[in-house]
C-alpha cells in the first residue's frame, strides 16, 4: 500500500508563497549575523584596538630578570673580604639550540674540562625556564673567552659573557665566619613555600647565588640587593632578536656588611696554627669587638661559588680534622685548667680568703688518688693559679660543690650563646646538680661527691667553646662589666650595638686576686712564662694554660708522642694584655696538641696579641717610645729577637697543666 506525502501543495500559488517567507527568514538571520559581526569587528577594531595592541606588544617583548653585584662584607678598617669581581663564562640556551648533545661535544673541543659535567650540565640545562641561559663553565681564560666566541657561528644557542662573581681575597682566613655562597636548590624553594612565603623569581635564575653559611647567611637578604632587568624582544619561537634599552632597569647591589674582625689579626690567627687544628678568638675587653674568630684548619670558600667538585668536597668532609667545621663557634672541648680561676672566683663570692694556704702533697685524695703535676707545698690562691695546682682547686670545690661553680661559670660567659649575628653556636655544656637529675635516671641522678674533683680542673661533663672562653677572660680582664662579643659592625651603613654592659656581680677586688695569679702565671716560675713574653718593652700578657684530657690513660702515659692524633690531649690557653691596662683578651685551643697549653698555645696567643697590640696605635706609641719598634717597620717580626732573647735568660716553668689521672669513680 502506497504512503501518502503528508504535506502537499493544491495550488502553485501556494508553493510559491512558502519559498517567499523562507527565504525572507534566511535573509533576516543572515543580516542580524552580519550586523552582529560588524559589530564585533567594530568593538575589537576601534572601541579596544589599544587593549589589543598593548597585548600584541608585551607578547612581542619579555622582561628578563638580572641578578643584582651581592654586598661586599668589609673588615673593621673597610678591607674587602668578600666581594664581587668580573668573570667569563659560557652558557647555552636549549631552546636555541638544534641538537644539544652535538652543541656540548662541540663545547667539550673548546673547553675539555666541560666534558667531565657533561651529566650535570644536561640536568641543569634540562631543568631550567624556556629559553633560559644556563652556565657551562665560569672563570674562563681570556683565551678561552675568545676561542668561543671565535667559533660562536658554529654553536647555536651558546653565548659568552661577563658577569660578576663572588670573590674570598683572603681564601681561607675568614671562611668559617663569612660563609660562602652557592646556587639555590631544590630545600631552599621548599623552605620558602612551607613558610608561606613566595619564591623569588630571581632565584630560578642560574646565575643567582645565595648565601649558605656565616654572615653570608645571616645576611643574605640585605646582601641580595634589588633585581634589575633587561626588556627583550623575541621572535615567534621565543628567540631574542633585539633589547629595549627604555624598557629595561638597572640592578641595585647590596648593601654592605661591616664586620668588627681585623684582617691582620684574623690571618695572623690561622697562619700560626699550621698544620694543627684548632680556633682562636681575639676581643677587646672595652667594648666586645670580636677582632679575630679562626678555625682550623680552613678551606678556601671560593671553591664552592661555583659548585665545589665532590671529590674536594668530599676529601674536606673525610679530613680527621675537620677543616669544615667551625671550631670557635661549633667545637666545644673541656677547657682544662683554664677554668680553675672560675673556681676561685666562686669560693671568693662565698667569703673565701685568698690567702689561705692549703698544702699540697701531691694528689688529692677523696675515695681514690686525683693527682697533681707536682708537690707544690702550701700555697694561696695566686700562687695556685701560678703554679696550676690541682689540689687547691679540688679542695674549694669539694667544699663549694658542683651549684656554686656552675652559677659563677654562667655568670662569666660559660655554657651560653651569644647575639653576635650569625648561627652555628653550640652553647656547650656547664654542669650542676639539676643538670644530672634532668638527663638521668635512678641513682646516675644523684651528683657523687667524687665528680667534683674533676669538675674543679675544668674535666668531666664540663665543655666550653674558644668564643665563651674569650668571653670569660675578657670578663675577667674587664673587671667591672659583663663584656658582650659584636661581630656586625654595620648593616648597609646603619652601626649595630648591643647597648650597655651589665655589671659583673663580683667585687672587683675578687678578679684582682684572679688576675694577680694570671700575671705570675707568665711570669717567670709560671706554668706559661716561658712561650708567653711578648717581648714589647714594659707591655707584658697575662694568661692561664689548659691541657684537656681527650681520653681514659689509667695509670698511663699522657705524653703525646707516638700517639695517633684523635688519642692526644687538647690544649688551651686564654690571655688578656697589657697587664696594666687590659685592652684584649685572646682564647686559643689546640685540638689534640699532644702538648701542655704552655708549650702548644701560649705561643700562638702570644703571636696573635703582638700583631693586635702593634695595631693599636697608642699601644704602638708606647712601644716606640721603649724604642723597640721603628715607624718605618709595622709589622710583628721586628721583635722577634727580643723576644727570644728574653725568653732564653729566663728558667722554664711548667708547661702541662694536669689532670686527674682518670676519670673519677664517684664513691658513694
Amino acid at each position: 500500500m502506497s504512503s501518502e506525502p503528508s504535506i502537499f501543495f493544491a495550488d502553485p500559488n501556494e508553493r510559491q508563497g512558502s519559498f517567499l517567507r523562507r527565504t525572507f527568514v534566511l535573509g533576516g538571520l543572515t543580516a542580524l549575523g552580519g550586523l552582529a559581526l560588524s559589530g564585533r569587528l567594530a568593538e575589537l577594531q576601534i572601541f579596544k584596538a589599544q587593549q589589543y595592541a598593548t597585548a600584541a606588544t608585551e607578547n612581542q617583548f619579555n622582561f628578563r630578570l638580572v641578578p643584582p653585584p651581592r654586598g661586599r662584607i668589609l673588615d673593621r678598617d673597610g678591607r674587602v673580604i668578600a666581594g664581587n669581581r668580573p668573570s667569563f663564562r659560557v652558557l647555552v640556551v636549549r631552546d636555541e639550540t638544534k641538537d644539544l648533545d652535538q652543541t656540548l661535544d662541540l663545547l667539550g673541543r673548546l673547553l675539555p674540562d666541560t666534558l667531565d659535567r657533561r651529566r650535570n650540565i644536561i640536568r641543569e640545562v634540562n631543568a631550567a625556564p624556556r629559553f633560559s641561559p644556563v652556565p657551562v663553565k665560569s672563570d674562563l681564560t681570556w683565551e678561552e673567552f675568545a676561542r668561543v666566541n671565535l667559533h660562536a657561528n658554529e654553536l647555536p644557542g651558546v653565548m659568552a659573557d661577563m658577569h660578576d662573581a663572588r670573590f674570598y681575597p683572603f681564601g681561607g682566613s675568614f671562611a668559617h665566619v663569612i660563609g660562602y655562597v652557592a646556587k639555590p636548590n631544590d630545600r631552599d624553594i621548599k623552605a620558602i613555600k612551607d613558610r608561606g612565603e613566595q619564591v623569588p623569581e630571581i632565584l630560578y635564575n642560574p646565575g643567582f647565588r645565595i648565601g649558605r653559611q656565616g654572615v653570608e647567611k645571616a645576611f643574605d637578604l640585605p646582601l641580595r640587593g634589588e633585581a634589575g632587568g633587561t626588556r627583550v624582544e623575541v621572535d615567534a619561537r621565543g628567540r631574542v632578536v633585539a633589547e629595549d634599552v627604555g624598557g629595561s632597569r638597572p640592578a641595585i647591589q647590596g648593601d654592605d656588611v661591616v664586620l668588627t674582625l681585623d684582617a691582620d689579626i684574623q690571618n695572623r690567627a690561622l697562619e700560626v696554627f699550621g698544620e694543627e687544628a684548632g680556633s682562636c678568638v681575639v676581643m677587646d675587653v672595652r667594648n666586645g669587638d670580636i677582632l679575630a674568630m679562626v678555625s682550623a684548619p680552613s678551606f678556601d670558600p671560593n671553591l664552592f661559588v661555583g659548585g665545589v667538585p665532590s671529590s674536594i668536597y668530599r676529601a674536606l668532609a673525610d679530613y680527621e680534622r675537620r677543616p669544615l667545621l667551625d671550631k670557635a663557634l661549633s667545637g666545644t672541648f673541656a677547657p682544662g685548667s683554664t677554668f680553675k680561676p672560675v673556681v676561685g672566683l666562686a669560693s671568693l663570692k662565698r667569703g673565701g680568703n685568698p690567702d689561705r694556704r692549703i698544702v699540697c702533697n701531691g694528689g688529692y685524695y677523696l675515695g681514690r688518688r686525683f693527682a697533681c703535676l707536682g708537690r707544690h707545698g702550701a700555697l694561696d690562691m695566686r700562687g695556685a693559679i701560678k703554679n696550676s695546682c690541682n689540689v687547691y682547686f679540688m679542695t674549694l670545690a669539694v667544699e663549694m660543690g658542683p651549684d656554686a661553680i656552675a652559677e659563677t661559670a654562667r655568670a662569666m660567659g660559660l655554657g651560653q650563646t651569644f647575639d653576635i649575628g650569625i648561627g652555628g653556636q653550640k652553647a656547650g655544656l656547664v654542669p650542676d646538680r639539676e643538670w644530672k637529675r634532668q638527663t638521668f635516671k635512678g641513682e646516675q641522678q644523684t651528683w657523687w661527691p667524687g665528680e667534683t674533683p674533676s669538675y674543679a680542673i675544668g674535666q668531666g661533663a664540663l665543655n666550653v667553646n674558644a668564643l665563651q672562653l674569650a668571653v670569660y677572660t675578657s670578663r675577667l680582664a674587664n673587671g667591672q662589666k659583663a663584656v658582650m662579643p659584636r661581630l656586625i659592625k654595620s648593616v648597609g651603613g646603619v652601626e649595630q650595638t648591643h647597648g650597655d654592659f651589665a655589671d659583673l656581680a663580683y667585687d672587683p677586688a675578687m678578679l684582682k686576686v684572679l688576675r694577680d695569679g694570671m700575671e705570675a702565671v707568665t711570669d717567670v716560675g709560671g706554668t706559661g712564662f716561658r712561650n708567653s713574653q711578648l717581648g714589647l718593652g714594659s707591655i707584658k700578657m697575662a694568661g692561664k694554660t689548659g691541657t684537656a684530657q681527650a681520653r681514659n690513660y689509667g695509670s698511663g702515659s699522657r705524653k703525646g708522642a707516638g700517639r695517633p692524633w684523635e688519642q692526644k690531649d687538647h690544649n688551651l690557653f686564654i690571655a688578656y694584655a697589657p697587664t696594666d691596662n687590659p685592652r684584649y683578651a685572646v682564647s686559643v685551643i689546640v685540638q689534640h696538641g699532644g702538648m701542655g697549653g704552655g708549650t702548644a698555645g701560649a705561643p700562638r696567643a702570644r703571636e696573635v696579641m703582638r700583631v693586635a697590640l702593634l695595631k693599636d696605635p697608642e699601644m704602638r706609641q708606647r712601644i716606640e717610645q721603649a724604642g723597640l719598634v721603628t715607624t718605618e717597620d709595622p709589622g710583628a717580626h721586628e721583635v722577634e729577637a727580643v723576644a727570644a732573647e728574653q725568653s732564653a735568660a729566663q728558667p722554664v716553668g711548667d708547661v702541662a697543666a694536669p689532670v686527674a689521672e682518670s676519670p673519677p669513680e664517684a664513691p658513694r
